[in-house]
C-alpha cells in the first residue's frame, strides 16, 4: 500500500450498498469524513446507520462499493483489518465475553505482545485520564449496561485511532458523563482523530459534530452542518416531520399497586449492589421515575421487583403487589398478577437473538397457546403482525429474527409486547435507549397513555429529560439506597443530579415517609 495522501479524506465512501433478504440497508451511499472532524450521522431506526458503520469496520461486506482511507483504496474484510489501517469502532449492542473479565475483553483486540498486566495497567490509565471509572478485575456479567459502555469506549481509545466509530455512546451515561466524554472526544479531534458519531440525541450532535450526514430508508438524504440547525429542522430532516409533543395532564393517582417497604437485600454477586431499607409504593395511573448513575442498584432493584431475584427481604421488609406479599415468587406467578416487565438488556433478556419475533411474543404472552400448551401457529404470527403494525416496528415480518432488527426496532418490539397485555403494573428499564426521536415520543405516548388508562408504571431511566417529561414523581437511587421522592413540577435537574451522589437531606425523607 503506498504512503496516505495527507491532503485526502481521512475516509470516502463511494456507492455503498449492501442488500439482505427483506430489506435494501444502504443503497448507493456516498459520504466523506476529514482528518479531525466530528460527523454525526443521522437517521431514524432502521435508516442503514448502523449497517454502514459495520461495513466500516469489516464486521460486514458491502455489495457494491468503494472504501478509501486516507486516500487509498481499501477492502476491509474484517475487525482486525480495521484495527490496524487506525479504524475503532464502539459498538451500540456490546461485543463483550460476559465469563471474562474487563482486562481480558480488553486485551482480545490488542496486540498479542502485550501482557494481561500491561493491558491492566492502561485500562487503569486510560479510565483516570478520561473519567470513566471501570474496575479491570471484574467480570463482564457483573457489569450495568452503563459500565460495560465504558469498556467498550475504553478499549477503542486504547488503539489510538486516526477513525473513532461511536454508535450510541451516551445513552446510558449520565449528563455528567457525557460532558466528561464529550471534553475527551473535542481533545481526540483537536489531535487530528476523526469521528463517525451516531445518535438520536440532536443537542449532542449539534454541540459536538461540525457536518452531519442524514440517511432515510438505506439512502443519503441530506447534509448539513448541525450547528446552523435546530433540534426541529434536524428531525424534520431525519423522520419527515417533528415528533409530537407530548401532553402530561394532571391525574388524581388511584390505590398503591406496589408497595416496598424496607427492602434490604445482600448483593447476589461479588461485585454486585446491596440494596438497603429501600421504600417506595407505585399508585394506579401515575407514574414513578427512578433517576441514577449506572451500577449504583438498579439492576438488583429490578431482579427484586420483577422476582429474577426471588429472596425475601431482611429485617422485615416487605414487597406487596396488590396488598399480596410477593417476595419468593417468581416472574410468572408476578405476571399473572398483572406485573409485566421490560429489561434493559434487549437481546439475550428482553429477546432470544435467534427466535423470531412470533416466538419471542410467548415469552411473556400466552394468548396464542392453546389446550396443553400447543401454539397456535397462525393466530401467533397475526398476532406479531399486529403489534408490529401499530408500533410501527421495522421488520421483516412475524418470522424475522429478532437479531436480525435495529435496536430501536427491537425495542419498540420488547416494549410493545409488554403494553398489549395490558398490564396493572409496568416496570420498564431503559424504555428509550437508542431509539430515534419520533419512536421514542411513541413509546412515552404509550407509557402515558397506560397511566391514563390507570396502570401503575415504573421507569428506570439515565435520561433526565425523559423522566422529567413522562413521570408524576421521581426517587433517585444511589449506592444501592433510594432517595425521598419528590413531585416533577418541585424537582430540578441540578436537585436531581446532587441527589445522584447520594446527598439528600435526612429531612426530606423524613417528611416522604410521613407522606407516603
Amino acid at each position: 500500500m503506498s504512503a496516505p495522501d495527507p491532503g485526502a479524506p481521512r475516509l470516502a465512501l463511494r456507492g455503498i450498498t449492501k442488500r439482505y433478504p427483506a430489506v435494501l440497508a444502504n443503497d448507493r451511499i456516498d459520504l466523506q469524513v476529514l482528518p479531525g472532524q466530528a460527523h454525526a450521522v443521522l437517521g431514524e431506526n432502521g435508516a442503514g446507520k448502523s449497517t454502514l458503520m459495520k461495513i466500516i469496520y469489516g464486521a460486514v461486506k458491502p455489495d457494491e462499493g468503494q472504501i478509501r482511507f486516507n486516500g487509498q483504496p481499501v477492502q476491509i474484510r474484517n475487525p482486525q483489518q480495521a484495527r490496524a489501517l487506525g479504524i475503532s469502532m464502539v459498538f451500540q449492542h456490546f461485543s463483550l465475553f460476559d465469563t471474562l473479565t474487563v482486562a481480558e475483553n480488553v486485551w482480545l483486540g490488542l496486540d498479542k505482545s502485550l501482557s494481561l498486566a500491561e493491558v491492566t495497567e492502561r485500562i487503569r490509565s486510560k479510565a483516570k485520564e478520561y473519567g470513566l471509572a471501570i474496575e479491570p478485575e471484574r467480570p463482564v456479567h457483573t457489569l450495568s449496561v452503563g459500565e460495560m459502555q465504558r469498556v467498550e469506549i475504553i478499549r477503542a481509545l486504547l488503539g489510538e485511532p486516526q477513525l473513532l466509530i461511536l454508535d450510541e455512546p451516551t445513552s446510558v451515561l449520565t449528563p455528567q458523563a457525557v460532558d466528561k466524554l464529550f471534553e475527551v472526544l473535542r481533545l481526540l479531534v483537536s489531535q487530528g482523530c476523526s469521528l463517525l458519531y451516531i445518535s438520536h440525541k440532536l443537542h449532542e450532535i449539534r454541540a459536538l459534530c461540525t457536518a452531519c450526514t442524514v440517511l432515510r430508508g438505506g439512502q443519503v438524504t441530506g447534509s448539513c452542518d448541525p450547528r446552523e440547525e435546530s433540534n426541529a429542522s434536524l428531525s424534520r430532516m431525519m423522520i419527515g416531520a417533528e415528533p409530537p409533543a407530548l401532553s402530561l395532564k394532571p391525574r388524581q393517582a388511584g390505590n398503591a399497586v406496589l408497595q416496598v417497604q424496607a427492602l434490604s437485600l445482600p448483593r447476589s454477586e461479588p461485585f454486585g449492589v446491596d440494596l438497603e431499607g429501600i421504600s417506595l409504593q407505585v399508585r394506579s395511573g401515575e407514574v414513578l421515575g427512578i433517576a441514577g448513575v449506572s451500577g449504583n442498584g438498579q439492576r438488583e432493584l429490578m431482579w427484586a421487583l420483577s422476582g429474577e431475584d426471588e429472596r425475601a427481604p431482611e429485617a422485615g421488609g416487605q414487597l406487596l403487589l396488590h396488598g399480596q406479599n410477593i417476595a419468593g415468587m417468581g416472574p410468572g406467578g408476578r405476571r399473572r398478577m398483572g406485573l409485566h416487565f421490560v429489561p434493559e438488556e434487549r437481546l439475550g433478556r428482553g429477546a432470544v437473538p435467534s427466535m423470531s419475533l412470533a416466538h419471542n411474543l410467548l415469552l411473556t404472552r400466552s394468548e396464542s397457546l392453546g389446550p396443553l400448551g400447543w401454539i397456535r401457529g397462525a393466530a401467533l404470527s397475526e398476532q406479531a403482525r399486529g403489534l408490529i403494525e401499530r408500533f410501527r416496528v421495522k421488520a421483516g415480518g412475524p418470522q424475522a429474527l429478532a437479531q436480525s432488527l435495529s435496536g430501536g426496532n427491537l425495542q419498540k418490539f420488547i416494549v410493545g409486547r409488554e403494553i398489549e397485555a395490558r398490564p396493572k403494573l409496568l416496570i420498564v428499564s431503559q424504555p428509550t435507549w437508542g431509539v430515534d426521536v419520533g419512536a421514542a415520543a411513541q413509546i412515552r405516548g404509550e407509557i402515558l397513555a397506560l397511566r391514563d388508562a390507570g396502570c401503575a408504571v415504573l421507569v428506570v431511566s439515565e435520561e433526565l429529560d425523559e423522566l422529567f417529561e413522562i413521570c408524576d414523581r421521581l426517587h433517585v437511587i444511589a449506592k444501592g439506597r433510594l432517595s425521598p421522592g419528590v413531585a416533577r413540577d418541585q424537582a430540578s435537574v441540578e436537585l436531581i443530579g446532587e441527589w445522584m451522589s447520594g446527598l439528600w437531606p435526612e429531612a426530606a425523607a423524613e417528611g416522604h415517609h410521613a407522606q407516603a
